[in-house]
């Protein structure tokens, strides 16, 4: 820090890591132009074997080179607004782990537990506060301890919710996103955690690469082949898109609007998860058709 306020305003170039935006942030502020990359895009430029040496050259490189493209500096509320939905993937996450095992235990005891989370749920609790003359003594301190667990992670879900909602309520942006079908506070707040204001992609279909959400093109001998999407770029947004993009296909009542008529059709040419990553797509790349 100290040497970037000595040095005299120029480029400043580095690979984006978890760093890399409050550096970039000091740049700013002492006249610097800071450049932050892809690592995936700075490799290529390293020549033979890596050291730090040839990654600086290799950065000082690709920062020159004209079609690169570069990372925005995000602020601290977006550094802050991406921790919150980085704690609600965890909860997530861990909300999941009683989900896969408590199955496999109810079946040890030949009791039948209805699927999905919220039915394995129900019954959890009805179990251990209840009990149940087919469980023994240590299945049901088990499945207590199991309710205990998911009521806390519930909660701590909920919490998390509400504080996005909160946010989502107070930054025009966000309300902006939420008018798009199938976009909600979540999806709006991570969002503007990951991109800001959208302003380093050139147009929306850029957005969708970057998401992930554009099929991987194969072509050779002027040929070209469309296969699977990419799935590259950040897949916490991806998946928040496609399950955003299910409510359209499937929860939105008024299907006289043109994007649900849209994928109303393609339903009936194409298989559902099909239909879904491409509303995804449709919804990132090109909200102003939504």
């Amino acid at each position: 820090m100290d040497f970037l306020e000595r040095l005299r305003p120029c480029v400043v170039a580095r690979e984006a890591c978890g760093g890399a935006h409050h550096i970039g942030r000091h740049c700013l502020q002492h006249g610097h132009e800071p450049r932050l990359m892809s690592p995936l895009y700075v490799r290529p430029y390293v020549k033979v074997h890596k050291n730090d040496d040839r990654d600086a050259e290799a950065i000082a490189e690709a920062a020159t080179r004209p079609t690169m493209s570069f990372v925005a500096i995000k602020s601290e509320e977006q550094l802050d607004l991406q921790a919150l939905h980085r704690a609600r993937e965890r909860a997530g996450d861990r909300e999941d782990a009683p989900d896969q095992s408590g199955p496999g235990l109810s079946d040890g005891a030949r009791i039948r537990v209805g699927a999905g989370r919220h039915v394995f749920q129900k019954e959890l609790m009805s179990f251990a506060a209840e009990g149940s003359p087919d469980l023994s003594h240590r299945i049901l301190l088990m499945l207590s301890d199991m309710a205990m667990e998911l009521a806390t992670i519930n909660g701590r879900v909920d919490a998390i919710h509400a504080e996005i909602k909160a946010l989502a309520r107070m930054d025009t942006d966000m309300q902006r996103l939420m008018e798009i079908p199938g976009v909600g506070p979540t999806i709006a707040s991570a969002l503007v955690a990951a991109v800001g204001t959208g302003s380093s992609f050139a147009k929306g279909r850029d957005l969708a690469a970057w998401l992930g959400l554009v099929p991987r093109q194969i072509t050779t001998g002027s040929k070209a082949k469309l296969v699977g999407i990419s799935k590259h770029g950040n897949r916490y947004l991806r998946k928040l898109f496609i399950h955003g993009a299910r409510t359209v296909l499937h929860l939105v009542r008024d299907r006289t609007s043109p994007i649900t008529r849209w994928v109303d059709s393609l339903k009936e040419r194409a298989h559902v998860n099909v239909a879904a990553v491409a509303m995804a797509n449709k919804m990132a790349g090109f909200p102003g058709q939504c």
